[in-house]
């Protein structure tokens, strides 16, 4: 983990974001950080995707707040300082589709190294121990647009967990593989949270919610309808919304 740099918990306070007059993100409060490895599920259109970016200081926000650790996060677009550029590098962020350099995988681990601070040699060092790591070893000299879908979601998480993150946000980091690309991203996540790194994850395979999350957060349209430990989430959900959305249900 970086030394140094705090960015736990996360909270969120009176988050809103509006899109074409329609309140799309409306969220009083939340905090993350403190569980190994936290679960963001609901329906289509919940707003996962943008709790997760509001979370990482990705986006900018109607109103509200977003903190890292009681300090505002460092809002997207805004000169940033070296404290918030460090804090930033603590926060890693894997979309469900990598966005990948043209280059070989380990050049791909590299630049983010160099860009984190690394010097060349520590980052070719370190490339090498994490794609080994990851599995990836033997496809280290290969163009990241030659890799399978799996390889890809496998290279861009080994990239994220290469800077040593506080917390790793995942948006649906599975969605596009296939069962035997998922269980070695499964094992890199477990990994990666027995030895420190806080993971969120955003999943619509409750299965994998079960075998990787200690708490479950909740959404739909826009709101956190519950946040509740996995156990007694799945076994007795405490709202309506959670019930009907367990049970089958469409929620409208």
């Amino acid at each position: 983990m970086r030394d140094g740099v705090a960015v736990l918990p996360i909270k969120a306070s009176d988050l809103s974001v509006v899109r074409q007059g329609r309140r799309v993100l409306a969220v009083d409060s939340v905090r993350i950080g403190d569980s190994a490895c936290t679960a963001i599920i609901g329906p289509n259109g919940a707003g996962k995707s943008l709790m997760l970016r509001a979370l990482g200081g990705l986006m900018k926000l109607d109103a509200g707040s977003v903190t890292w650790a009681g300090v505002a996060a460092p809002e997207p677009g805004r000169a940033v300082n070296a404290e918030d550029r460090r804090r930033r590098l603590a926060v890693g962020f894997v979309s469900h589709r990598p966005s990948l350099l043209a280059r070989s995988a380990r050049h791909n681990l590299e630049f983010a190294l160099r860009a984190g601070g690394f010097t060349a040699q520590a980052a070719k060092q370190r490339a090498s121990r994490v794609l080994e790591e990851a599995g990836l070893a033997a496809i280290v000299n290969t163009p990241a647009q030659r890799l399978s879908a799996g390889e890809q979601q496998r290279l861009a998480l080994a990239r994220a967990l290469a800077l040593e993150p506080a917390i790793l946000l995942l948006d649906e980091p599975t969605a596009s593989v296939d069962p035997v690309s998922t269980a070695p991203i499964e094992a890199m996540l477990k990994h990666a949270a027995q030895h420190g790194c806080k993971i969120v994850i955003v999943s619509h395979d409750l299965n994998q919610v079960k075998r990787l999350a200690d708490v479950v957060l909740l959404m739909n349209r826009g709101s956190v309808v519950e946040q509740e430990a996995v156990g007694p989430f799945f076994e007795q959900p405490k709202s309506t919304t959670a019930r009907k959305w367990l049970a089958g249900e469409l929620l409208v």
